[in-house]
């Protein structure tokens, strides 16, 4: 494919290791703000739709119904491209996959605007465009998690990816200012210029990450992260190396037959469930059913994603306290979310209401960075982006496709468990949380023995050394 995608791996330098660990900081961060900025931006243009949804409404007529089916549209081809896309990846550059994928999907957001036009709209067309951008979006979570993983020691994977994972929550949280901003001073307050305006920042932000950073410090010449922070090598990455396993052998072995993928796979999805039926549905319940202006309903979306800010870091640091039982730490964080919900949605005040979101936004996105560090933990580097990448596409098409269409006609009348309207909604929402914490027990039982296995590994290599 296009070279600029290639992986670069350079000899390693004739230097000691303490010198060549002085030199890994400068490379990494440049690497490490690449992906963060990146996926910041495909945020910027994913989450304005959520912020352009009652002007969708009002301008255009569509129902809840019908904004469900375009967000159907990205959540499937997301799905797809997170496999498709992620399979490939491995083994490229993964990179620069974050800053070319944020092109193409800054390309298809203008069309999807350009398919509103003046004062009519066409269903169809805006579903094909946002859903063009999904796909070219879907391997930015993968992509990132290699990337990060390729640079960092064990030891604090949980913190760098945790730091990391506030990139989307800050994209998110300036989605709404960014949009309104360029709908307002470029547009005249056309819901159109919420898709146009941060379109244009994600290509011209796309176009400066390719000429920065690169995927591993190998790609300097400063020996693998193992060599630089003197950990042992993964038994996963060693069998991976002494049998040579080609990448549909990796995907068979460590992906279609890992039964704690598969695990962290379905937990995804009734994690998703959660998030993004929050995340969808927060602007419309405020506004339509708990009578908050739409100011009111925004500023909560916004602090769900505030909230995501604050608490995505500490849940990643707490797994790594923790001695890496991210399981068992997302189990926790659901069981508050449980909580919490009742907050939601009986709020009877703007400062219940808003402090809900911002509670709810702290403790979901723990568990959406658990699930995800969890995952790295039980396959090679060869096939990080394709684990994540299945995980996310199980999310998508079943998740999150849910949550927006699903639980959008369940707030139409759709009945499930015997109640329809919010109730329903409410209702799903609760049984997901608790679905999740089943599912990630049985993956922090994997996850005890896995770390027990690696103490005891850990020392007798060390009593060997002694001897």
């Amino acid at each position: 494919m296009l070279k600029i995608l290639e992986q670069v791996r350079k000899p390693t330098l004739d230097i000691p290791v303490e010198e060549r660990r002085k030199m890994w900081f400068k490379p990494f961060l440049r690497s490490y703000l690449v992906v963060f900025i990146g996926y910041m931006a495909m945020y910027l243009i994913r989450k304005n739709y959520n912020i352009a949804q009652n002007d969708m409404i009002s301008n255009y007529g569509l129902s809840m119904t019908d904004l469900g089916l375009i967000g159907l549209g990205f959540s499937i081809c997301y799905g797809i491209g997170k496999t498709v896309v992620s399979y490939y990846a491995d083994g490229k550059n993964t990179k620069q996959f974050l800053p070319f994928m944020l092109i193409l999907s800054g390309l298809m957001m203008i069309g999807f605007s350009l398919s509103m036009g003046g004062g009519g709209i066409n269903i169809f067309l805006m579903m094909a465009f946002y859903g063009l951008s999904g796909f070219f979006q879907s391997t930015g979570g993968p992509s990132s998690y290699s990337t990060i993983t390729k640079w960092t020691p064990r030891n604090k994977r949980g913190t760098y990816l945790g730091l990391w994972n506030m990139s989307h929550n800050v994209g998110g949280a300036a989605a709404a200012g960014v949009a309104l901003f360029g709908s307002n001073y470029f547009f005249g307050g056309h819901v159109i210029g919420m898709f146009i305006f941060p379109a244009l920042i994600a290509i011209v932000l796309g176009f400066i990450g390719l000429r920065v950073g690169n995927d591993s410090p190998e790609a300097y010449g400063l020996g693998s992260v193992e060599e630089l922070f003197d950990e042992e090598i993964s038994q996963e990455d060693l069998d991976v190396d002494e049998q040579q396993l080609s990448k549909r052998d990796i995907f068979v072995k460590y992906i279609l037959k890992n039964k704690v993928i598969w695990l962290l796979c379905f937990a995804n999805i009734f994690l998703y469930v959660v998030r993004i039926g929050i995340d969808q549905w927060s602007t419309v319940y405020a506004y339509q059913v708990l009578g908050f202006s739409k100011e009111t309903a925004i500023s909560g979306f916004t602090l769900f994603e505030v909230g995501a800010l604050v608490g995505t870091l500490m849940w990643g640091y707490l797994s790594d306290l923790a001695n890496g039982r991210r399981a068992l730490i997302a189990c926790i964080a659901l069981g508050f979310i449980i909580v919490t919900l009742e907050f939601y949605q009986y709020a009877t005040s703007e400062y219940m209401f808003l402090g809900s979101l911002f509670t709810l936004g702290f403790l979901v996105f723990g568990p959406q960075l658990l699930i995800g560090v969890a995952a790295v933990g039980f396959v090679p580097k060869k096939a990080i982006s394709v684990a994540d990448g299945v995980k996310g596409t199980f999310a998508y098409l079943i998740g999150d496709s849910f949550a927006k269409l699903g639980l959008g006609m369940i707030a139409d009348g759709t009945p499930i468990f015997g109640l329809t309207g919010w109730a329903g909604t409410f209702a799903a929402l609760n049984a997901s949380a608790m679905i999740c914490i089943g599912l990630l027990f049985f993956v922090a039982i994997a996850e005890e023995k896995k770390i027990r296995h690696a103490k005891r590994a850990h020392k007798k290599s060390k009593l060997a050394m002694t001897l």
